[in-house]
């Protein structure tokens, strides 16, 4: 190697001050940089040193790591994956002495004498008596060197020093500092599982470092493909993969301490300044290659020059960064808005980082001169980036299309599966839909054959989805060849599966006969091997395999796709047994209870004709078939539970295996060692303690002692217990009895657990929080934890919050005002409620406080002055202050005492800081414990013990708060974050600082840092940043949260990082475990032995552990019943699922509390992804994404978080939309599309039904609810118009029985299809139950689960999974995934009806209602006990939102709602309102408009974000054919019924041109008046609006009043023609509504234009006023808005009914007494009923006039709405009107 040339002094560029703090890593007292000539006198000093101790080669034998000498080389050969080994912990020395290691040995150094160690020295186990193998001044003038030489920045470069060196202060703390750097070095750039040495292999560069690249075959197969031909010319000499790995782990081996160092700060610098790079990580590899490449060329080491510092930003990063951020924004208006490109437009990080993955794809970088990059020599290439031209590099490498055939192709194998068995099933169950011409049952062999299109079927799927696949995968150099290979065969299989069936049913004539019999078996053979091999092979395995074939061409999609860890034995054998007795179940189950109870109504109907049924037009031809139509539908509707049991089996097993792994782990109150308490202690000692490293100097009671007692104090200041239980619980000191000594006495409470007589005493009454945490805490030391290492030798680690606008802390004013009029509590009240044993303590404390200040000051207490003895009733009144508001003085120190406990109780970030904080108070308990030198070596300086723990404290644990929005903060945001800093010095804030540009162009924008420790500026009254690294631009590209984590992880340290979001919490007794879950990453036991020797030793062939997750407890479980909900959901998912997942391989990663290997992480890609909208579930992509690259996710069950939920019923299914169209941009996705088509079978189900298949089986649930009704409703018409009997339909006697239908076993089927549906939504609380079960016994379950029940949960369930399925269906269609703000306030406030109405009436409550209306004539029609199940289901999607409203019932608020709810139906037509329906409409109608882009600047627009049109090819199918298909679907229906004749009919009547005129009069009535205002609005609106300035308004209301009675005057038109029989006017209502509903959207989609984001066309329309508003085209604007108006009115209509239905549906329970007290149980228990809200006289008296006036209004609708239907009803028999025109009708 040679010696790099002398360094150019600092001061050529510019010295830069260092800001020194109480912790800061350099030593304060010196420049951070020496001199030059000190510098390169050390360096050459280092030099000879190295050479003298033949650590470094010599000069003349210059190595190069990417040579490859003389070996052969085949094209044929995959990378063999070898792991470095590892083996037992090695202590540091530390700076404090410890004689517990013994003597020393060479690799295992002691704990030096603490006169040796440097005091304060940052670094304590990289110093220079540690044998170190380059000090720390080396590492300095390497990094220097480096930033010279590439024109990093200072700060960079800076922060890069302190991030290696506590990267090697953290694993030379157990291991020897060579040895770190060597494991190190291994991880970041050579050793068997870095990132980079595996992408330098799959983009094959070593043959382009070893051969030139003339000679690189990927880029002959690029030119081979252009020129049409040509070979790949071979060269001399050998090219095995074997032998290059071979020689590139000799270079590794041989590489001198100095160029490891360098290689990794390299890595590091370049990775640091990336900002939005990072998300690419084959990129920044790539990068990383041409700048090492660089720095060993003579040119970089001849050069004297330093390089202007920036210029990697400039030259590298920033024409990058500008190329992704030009995909997805463009420059409007001097702004930068989103571009109008869905994912399929957008070239996105992994389109960018996969063309690296690929020589075709580095062939295709060209400098602006056409030149290609690989045309450039190696060393050359770095300076060459500022002349990339990367605007012609980057393609789509994967088309994320909205479209279902994502589905098809990612779940291939589900579909296969299931729809298969199906017709295995099915059609051996069916003969009589095959049977023979003249009635006869089918031969054997036509029975098999048919049986046997099974196989066809399975064929005919994985055609679809081979063919589908080259709609979403380019067919570029790597996946053409095997889709088209894979297509040709299945070809074949198809014909070898459906040939033999067409011979045996068309040629063969169905005669019996040897060969046709033979034929069919064979084929049935066939078949099962055919469906059975696509059902288990993934496709991408099948016909070529793509995952494991030893072809180089598919290696970077191996290495990068398909690298998925191995499960051990166990685990295999488990997971396979799962999905064995999973689906042996499904498959018994299936075929008897399902198709064995659908063979009888398929017997009764296959042949059914109706007879004497006939309509005008359409004759018997429709009607006689309308039980072929109903079978069809059946059949359908049993193929979809059919899936659904899958899933329900799924639950059940999974279950099992859970609670069963909760026992092996024991977890459980049921297993045998259930005595947790008694042991508890022992456990303490030999689980949490390092025993096996201490030298034992005192009793173990003694440490364990110290940390319990440290626990239940923790407990008391947070006020959970009382002085008295804390006494109780705590060890206590007494005096011996046998000697003058004292002893330690146990407190009785680890005993009394076991004797019930004691129990209950040790805690407050009820559920207490404290009992809650300690009984986890014991019950989790019971399972299986790695053991900890010392303090001074555990990892150091980071915990990483993201914050953009949550709460830091409450105000006073948030805390004891209310937040409006609808709210009835202030949050103190509520908190006090919900926390009465905690507000009493602390009040008490406040108290004491209080006194001894008074005290001190002098001042009294009591009425005499007398503290000792004070006036009891004056005390009492004294104490009023204190109960109520927390304080009796307003000094700031009692006003932030109450902040503060409120804060505690809330969803703050305070609240997380404080639980997270809670680390270091471990690590210094820990520390001063297992250390008891510690204690002594200070001889009671408590002060200069307490800087000893808090600098270990410091060393070993950080915690960054990623603030993106720090900088722009208000004076309250601003002091909040100050508070937060003086709190808690040692926090640090990473924040964006924006700097504007001098010459006016865009700012700059700077990643910076600060701490509690940073000085303030004089000028700006700010924190001066410790680090202040200047970005390529706003890094927030995507939806925020990804954008904001990758900002601040360039300040994380140390080795491992925990995600923890801002509504998070910790406590003492769970971060006291945190060296045993840090351990899971099975890091503690480093070898001694070199990675790059032992590189194929079997210890280490498992792969690397990247995520580790742990549990969460719900906090907000106990804050009313939704609260419970989100809770149970959350246990159930967070710990029951995981556990099993993780168990058996299937779990990723979640996002918080999780902890990731930082370096595992950081070198893939980063902690999550950050495309916009496709990556808005940012976390789970990264959990997909280490999976996929080998990385393990295990699951601790022994660790938890705290973590709150959202408690109201908007803001919880804010979070469900949220999850539903994430998952929805998930399914999109080339993640599941690489899991999806290479995963091996069982691995592929776990993941499919823990993730998308929970979502796709809400979809299915709610599509069987539908269909069922739509089943119901054609089985309802044969029921209602044909006479049905019982006979056997297998004798022939009974066939010619005339008009005589037996229909009995279809209503036997129906009853089980209610049964399945029922099972399918109750299985969902048997998890939940059974986790209650075992964890709190029998008791606390049957509690919670009638807890659940009693409180409509059910309800809210259906209603969730409604929210789910509509979130995701609409994703999947529109798009619009978005981060959704969705609050963590507690759930007081009410919310009116008409915001609650606008808000689920599109996602849930007009399905509901429509879906409420085929259940009525289903009702009608066929009554059976079992449909009360539906009517509760169905009811749930129309007023679930309603009845978890707090205060929904009411009266008052009930009345003034409705006030509201009519003024929002009216307002916004002659001025903009925010918040009317008019503006509701026109929103709910964008997803297909899309808005116009341009804005004129008026109010409304503020309303409105940019959404483009919908594409032809969305609306076509779920706007335009879909809604046809159902409207013709429910015609079908109604003209069934219509085609007997009635009892009056003289003349038969035409249903269809009566459906037409009830369905399209509305319409054409609400056009001829649109007409008529129109004209009447544009002559008289600019006169009268000068005089009438209401005059649009009042144009409106006439409109909308005869819409709304041409509606309901076309309903009562219908019940006359249908002479006032109740079931044919609701199915022909039924009818209308579907044909108006596929008539309006057929004009939104087909005949609007883009919406302008303000109202102004509305105004215009009613007002006359067309021009001056802005409108561009004002002759066309007219004419839009008329058919806009003719739609609106119809929905006005419809809406104004609605709304008044479901205000009719719950005015019965208005009537209740007491309604609203009872109905308030669902937020707190009876003895805690929020008080009324109090209101002043003016007031009173007004609402009272409002209540009086509306209620009123309210009865008379209401009994006009009542009279309308039940007149008829009622007097139907006597009605009678002659109308000749109607009975043609």
């Amino acid at each position: 190697m040679s010696r790099p040339p002398p360094r150019v002094p600092e001061a050529a560029y510019g010295s830069q001050p260092v800001v020194n703090d109480s912790y800061s890593p350099q030593p304060s007292q010196q420049p951070y940089y020496d001199d030059e000539t000190l510098e390169y006198r050390r360096q050459h000093q280092h030099y000879a040193d190295s050479e003298a101790r033949g650590q470094y080669p010599h000069p003349e034998g210059q190595y190069d790591p990417y040579v490859v000498r003389s070996r052969e080389y085949t094209d044929t050969e995959s990378e063999n994956d070898y792991l470095p080994p590892r083996g037992t912990y090695t202590p540091s020395a530390e700076s404090l002495p410890s004689p517990r290691f013994g003597q020393s040995e060479a690799s295992t150094p002691t704990f030096l004498d603490p006169q040796i160690v440097v005091v304060g020295e940052p670094y304590p186990a990289w110093t220079a008596e540690r044998q170190i193998p380059i000090s720390k001044e080396e590492v300095k003038d390497i990094i220097l060197d480096l930033t010279l030489k590439f024109g990093f920045q200072r700060e960079s470069m800076r922060n890069v020093f302190d991030f290696l060196m506590q990267l090697l202060d953290s694993r030379a703390s157990r291991m020897t500092p060579t040895q770190a750097l060597l494991t190190l070095h291994a991880d970041y750039i050579g050793g068997p599982h870095a990132n980079y040495r595996k992408w330098y292999f799959a983009a094959q560069l070593d043959l382009d470092d070893a051969v030139g690249q003339s000679q690189n075959p990927g880029l002959q197969r690029l030119r081979s493909v252009r020129g049409g031909g040509g070979q790949r010319p071979r060269t001399g000499g050998s090219r095995s993969l074997e032998n290059a790995l071979n020689n590139w782990r000799q270079v590794m081996l041989n590489m001198s301490a100095y160029d490891r160092v360098r290689q990794i700060a390299l890595w590091l610098l370049c990775w640091g300044e990336a900002a939005n790079i990072r998300f690419m990580p084959e990129c920044l590899c790539f990068i990383f290659k041409c700048a090492d490449d660089y720095y060993r060329s003579p040119e970089c080491q001849n050069r004297i020059e330093p390089m202007p510092e920036g210029l990697y930003l400039r030259t590298v990063i920033k024409p990058l960064y500008q190329y992704l951020r030009d995909q997805g924004y463009e420059v409007l208006e001097g702004k930068f808005v989103r571009r109008e490109r869905d994912h399929d437009r957008v070239v996105g990080y992994d389109d960018v980082n996969q063309l690296f993955w690929y020589p075709e794809g580095i062939s295709r970088i060209t400098l602006v001169d056409k030149t290609r990059l690989i045309d450039v020599a190696p060393a050359h290439r770095f300076m060459k980036f500022e002349k990339i031209n990367w605007n012609n590099v980057f393609f789509k490498t994967y088309y994320e299309r909205r479209s279902t055939i994502q589905l098809l192709v990612h779940f291939n194998r589900i579909w296969v599966i299931h729809i298969a068995l199906f017709w295995f099933y099915t059609a051996y169950n069916s003969p009589k839909v095959y049977q023979r011409g003249d009635g006869s049952a089918p031969t054997p062999a036509i029975r098999w054959s048919v049986t046997a299109l099974g196989g066809a079927v399975a064929t005919l799927i994985m055609i679809f989805v081979t063919i589908a696949e080259f709609f979403i995968v380019p067919t570029t150099w790597n996946n053409s060849s095997h889709l088209t290979r894979r297509l040709l065969f299945l070809l074949i299989t198809l014909g070898l599966t459906a040939g033999p069936s067409i011979y045996i049913l068309f040629y063969n004539n169905g005669v019996n006969g040897g060969l046709p019999l033979i034929l069919a078996v064979v084929q049935l053979g066939l078949a099962i091997v055919a469906a059975l091999l696509f059902a288990i092979i993934p496709s991408g395995r099948m016909f070529g395999d793509r995952v494991a074939s030893k072809s180089r061409k598919y290696l970077a999609s191996q290495t990068f796709t398909a690298s998925y860890p191995t499960l051990g034995r166990n685990a295999r054998l488990t997971s396979v047994a799962l999905w064995v007795l999973i689906f042996g179940c499904k498959f018994v189950e299936s075929y008897f209870f399902l198709t064995g109870s659908f063979k009888y109504p398929i017997q009764v109907m296959v042949g059914m004709r109706v007879q004497g049924c006939t309509t005008k037009y359409l004759g018997s031809g429709l009607c006689k078939n309308q039980v072929a139509f109903t079978l069809a539908i059946m059949y359908v509707m049993d193929l979809i539970l059919f899936f659904l049991d899958t899933f329900l089996w799924y639950v059940i097993w999974s279950t099992v295996f859970s609670i069963a792994r909760s026992f092996s782990l024991g977890l459980s109150i049921w297993t045998p060692w259930n005595k947790i308490y008694s042991r508890l202690p022992k456990r303490i000692y030999s689980k949490l303690l390092a025993t096996g490293d201490m030298e034992v100097k005192y009793k173990p009671k003694v440490l364990v002692s110290q940390v319990w007692n440290a626990v239940i104090i923790s407990m008391y200041r947070e006020h959970l217990l009382s002085i008295d239980h804390v006494q109780k619980l705590l060890y206590h000191q007494v005096q011996s009895d046998a000697s003058d000594r004292r002893a330690l006495r146990a407190p009785p409470f680890f005993l009394a657990q076991g004797d019930s007589k004691m129990a209950g005493e040790f805690f407050p009454p009820g559920r207490s929080e404290a009992e809650r945490r300690i009984s986890f805490f014991a019950q989790s030391l019971t399972t299986v934890m790695p053991q900890p290492l010392p303090v001074d030798a555990m990892p150091t680690f980071t915990v990483l919050t993201p914050h953009y606008g949550e709460k830091v802390i409450l105000s006073l004013r948030e805390i004891i005002r209310e937040q409006d009029q609808n709210t009835r509590v202030t949050l103190l009240e509520y908190l006090k409620q919900l926390h009465p044993i905690e507000w009493d303590n602390f009040v008490k404390d406040t108290k004491i406080l209080s006194e001894e200040a008074a005290m001190y000051n002098g001042n009294g207490n009591g009425a005499n002055g007398n503290p000792f003895n004070p006036d009891e009733k004056a005390s009492k009144v004294d104490d009023i202050p204190f109960y109520t508001i927390g304080f009796k003085s307003a000094a700031p120190e009692y006003t932030l005492r109450t902040r503060i406990w409120a804060s505690l109780r809330a969803q703050t970030l305070y609240r997380t800081v404080s639980g997270m904080m809670n680390y270091s108070k471990a690590i210094k308990l820990l520390y001063r414990v297992e250390n008891p030198e510690v204690v002594q070596l200070f001889g009671g300086n408590a002060e200069k013990l307490e800087r000893e723990l808090e600098r270990m404290a410091r060393r070993k644990f950080k915690f960054v708060v990623s603030m993106q929005r720090y900088s722009k903060f208000n004076q309250e945001e601003h002091e909040n974050a100050e508070f937060l800093l003086r709190a808690y010095p040692d926090l640090q804030i990473a924040y964006l600082d924006e700097e504007p540009s001098k010459e006016g162009g865009e700012p700059r924008l700077f990643s910076a840092l600060i701490d509690g420790h940073s000085e303030f500026i004089p000028e700006t009254g700010r924190r001066k940043p410790k680090f202040r690294i200047e970005l390529p631009g706003n890094p927030i590209l995507g939806d925020g949260k990804s954008d904001n984590q990758n900002q601040a992880v360039i300040f994380y340290r140390g080795e491992y990082l925990q995600l923890i979001d801002a509504n998070q919490d910790n406590y003492l007794e769970e971060c006291i475990k945190i060296r045993n879950v840090l351990g899971e990453f099975e890091e503690f036991g480093s070898s001694t032995k070199n990675p790059y020797l032992q590189w194929t030793d079997k210890e280490m062939t498992r792969s690397p552990v990247a995520i580790v997750g742990a549990r969460e407890y719900v906090f907000s479980e106990n804050i009313g019943i939704l609260g419970d909900l989100a809770a149970g959901k959350e246990q159930t998912f967070g710990t029951l699922t995981a556990r099993h997942l993780a168990w058996i391989g299937g779990k990723l990663h979640y996002g918080h509390p999780d902890f990731l290997n930082g370096t595992f992480m950081n070198t893939r890609g980063g902690v999550s992804k950050a495309q916009k909208g496709l990556h808005l579930n940012e976390d789970i992509f990264a959990g997909m994404n280490a999976f996929g690259r080998g990385g393990r996710i295990k699951h601790s069950e022994y660790y938890q978080c705290g973590k709150g939920r959202d408690l109201g019923f908007g803001t919880i299914l804010n979070f469900q939309t949220k999850i539903g169209t994430g998952m929805g941009e998930q399914m999109l996705s080339r993640e599941y599309y690489y899991l999806g088509s290479q995963l091996p079978i069982d691995r592929f189900l776990t993941f499919y039904y823990a993730h998308p298949g929970f979502h796709i089986n809400n979809i299915l649930v709610i599509l069987s609810v539908q269909l069922f009704m739509v089943c119901l409703v054609f089985l309802g018409t044969l029921n209602k118009s044909l006479l049905i009997c019982t006979f056997d339909t297998n004798n022939p006697s009974n066939r010619g029985t005339a008009g005589c239908y037996n229909l009995v076993p279809v209503f036997d089927w129906i009853r089980r299809c209610i049964i399945s549906i029922f099972l399918v939504f109750a299985i969902a609380f048997l998890p939940l139950f059974l986790q209650e079960l075992t964890e709190r016994g029998t008791g606390r379950a049957l509690m919670r689960l009638g807890k659940q029940f009693g409180s409509l949960s059910p309800m809210f369930e259906v209603f969730s999974t409604q929210i789910y399925t509509h979130s995701i269906l609409s994703n999947l269609t529109f798009g619009g995934a978005r981060y959704i703000a969705t609050g963590r306030g507690f759930a007081t406030t009410r919310i009116s009806f008409s915001i609650l109405y606008s808000r689920f009436a599109g996602p849930s409550i007009y399905l509901g209602m429509r879906t409420l209306i085929l259940l009525l004539y289903a009702t009608l029609a066929i009554w059976l006990p079992h449909l009360i199940y539906f009517w509760v289901t169905v009811l749930a999607l129309c007023i679930a939102p309603f009845l978890f409203n707090p205060h929904q019932f009411s009266f008052a608020d009930y009345i003034i709602d409705y006030r509201e709810f009519l003024r929002w139906m009216c307002r916004g037509n002659s001025r903009f309102h925010p918040n009317s329906w008019i503006g509701y409409c026109r929103l709910s109608r964008t997803n297909i408009t899309g808005y116009k882009r341009k804005r004129l600047g008026h109010p409304s627009e503020k309303l409105s974000a940019d959404v483009p049109r919908a594409t032809w090819r969305t609306v076509l199918m779920s706007e335009i054919i879909f809604p046809i298909c159902l409207a013709t679907l429910f015609v079908i229906a109604y003209v069934f019924v219509k085609s007997f004749p009635g009892k009056n009919d003289s003349v038969r009547a035409s249903p269809l041109i009566r459906i037409a005129v009830i369905a399209l009069g509305p319409i054409l009535w609400n056009a001829a008046v649109l007409i008529i205002m129109f004209m009447v609005s544009v002559f008289m609106g600019p006169i009268l609006s000068g005089c009438c300035v209401s005059f649009g308004s009042v144009m409106a209301f006439i409109a909308h009043s005869l819409a709304l009675l041409g509606m309901v005057g076309f309903f009562e038109l219908l019940w006359f023609l249908e002479l006032w029989d109740v079931s044919h006017a609701v199915l022909g209502l039924i009818a209308t509504i579907f044909v108006q509903r596929a008539v309006h959207k057929f004009l939104i989609a087909v005949c609007l234009s883009r919406e302008y984001k303000h109202d102004e066309t509305n105004r215009a329309w009613w007002t006359g006023k067309w021009y001056g508003r802005g409108l561009s085209h004002a002759w066309s604007q007219p004419a839009r808005e008329f058919i806009v108006k003719v739609v609106e009115m119809s929905l006005w209509s419809g809406d104004f009914l609605l709304g008044h239905f479901i205000l009719l549906l719950m005015t019965p329970i208005i009537c209740i007494p007491y309604i609203d007290k009872l109905h308030a149980t669902l937020w707190l228990a009876p003895s805690k009923q929020i008080r009324a809200p109090l209101y002043h006289v003016k007031q009173k008296r007004q609402r009272r006039a409002i209540v009086t006036k509306y209620g009123i209004i309210y009865a008379l609708v209401m009994a006009i709405f009542v009279t309308l239907i039940a007149i008829p009803a009622a007097f139907r028999t006597r009605l009678h009107i002659h109308c000749s025109l109607c009975k043609s009708l």
